[in-house]
């Protein structure tokens, strides 16, 4: 990515082109999903602010409330190529079609991506915004503990 801020990635359009490449890394990491239970794979596929493209896939378990999701996956080699910021992000199911992540993981994208991070939900390509309206985010914690600490004084 050329010089700039976040801000300048996020708000950088990204082509069809550009989208399709997105799914088209979604469709091939789902494949490696590990799916044994529900045997519904999920693969996810994200740009970051300095232009990587991390991937994940869901992971399953015995247990199955310790499921790994695929945007878990996304997240974790975010911060274990270099951190920084989501700008896109799409999901597939087994199918390579375009699906919702759950609640718990608009939340999860929601914190590393923010209120602008653009995803390609079922119903063309949204801001985090709209696909989580109204998010609880790290600015909310840091505004109580501001209170708190301002408390103690």
């Amino acid at each position: 990515m050329a010089e700039g801020t976040v801000e300048d990635a996020v708000h950088e359009t990204l082509d069809q082109q550009g989208w399709d490449e997105l799914r088209a890394a979604a469709t091939e990491v789902m494949q490696r999903a590990y799916a044994p239970y529900s045997h519904y794979k999920v693969g996810a596929a994200a740009r970051a602010d300095d232009g990587r493209v991390v991937i994940g896939c869901n992971v399953e378990n015995a247990a199955y409330g310790v499921v790994l999701c695929a945007e878990c996956g996304v997240v974790s080699q975010l911060h274990a190529t270099g951190g920084g910021r989501l700008t896109h992000f799409v999901c597939v199911n087994g199918e390579g079609e375009i699906i919702m992540p759950c609640g718990r993981c608009r939340q999860l994208l929601f914190e590393h991506g923010g209120r602008d991070l653009l995803v390609w939900t079922v119903s063309g390509v949204k801001p985090m915004s709209e696909v989580l309206p109204d998010a609880f985010g790290p600015d909310d914690l840091a505004h109580v503990a501001g209170a708190a600490v301002e408390g103690t004084e």
